[in-house]
């Protein structure tokens, strides 16, 4: 499934690139977007035995004081994973230095930063098994094409949350720059 998603992400992607005769170099100041796309939770600790895929989306606030750098803001829900009894929810606030490197009207980027998430594994007729909260190390990369203003963005993203084995989201979304 994640890698037909990648495959129709950079179709589109190319596509746009043959039609962006119009965009322009990188609009710098603040940013606004959202994101949709997979999330990954596999959590196996004691007897809680979850991996499971959900839809997830992302809010994004950020700052590109340079061509090649910027700050970012996310607030990213996971989705609700569940497996035989189990049901994992799981959200997160993160920030991230971002590097650019503009190709053309395409940056690909690579991120950096922090997380603090909350996730919770409930199983049924019980309630809660399982909390996890804290803040922790996450990164990412990506790839996205510009429009003036108006970024189209794909992007991969693992958060390395405490009793967590594997949370990551592979998103799609756009971003609009404020001068």
């Amino acid at each position: 499934m994640r890698r037909s998603i990648l495959l129709v992400t950079l179709g589109v992607l190319g596509g746009l690139g043959t039609l962006a005769g119009t965009a322009q170099a990188a609009d710098n100041g603040f940013y606004l977007g959202a994101s949709i796309g997979r999330s990954n939770v596999d959590i196996s600790k004691g007897p809680v035995k979850l991996d499971d895929d959900d839809t997830g989306y992302k809010l994004i606030a950020g700052f590109r004081p340079l061509d090649w750098l910027a700050v970012e803001a996310n607030y990213v829900d996971f989705g609700q994973v569940k497996e035989r009894d189990y049901r994992a929810d799981g959200k997160a606030v993160s920030a991230f230095a971002v590097g650019f490197v503009p190709v053309g009207p395409v940056d690909l980027f690579a991120k950096a930063g922090l997380v603090n998430s909350d996730t919770k594994v409930k199983l049924r007729d019980v309630g809660q098994v399982l909390k996890s909260d804290g803040t922790n190390f996450a990164y990412g990369v990506g790839a996205q094409l510009r429009f003036l203003s108006l970024s189209v963005r794909a992007e991969y993203e693992v958060y390395d949350v405490d009793h967590v084995k594997d949370l990551n989201m592979f998103s799609i979304g756009a971003t609009y720059t404020f001068l």
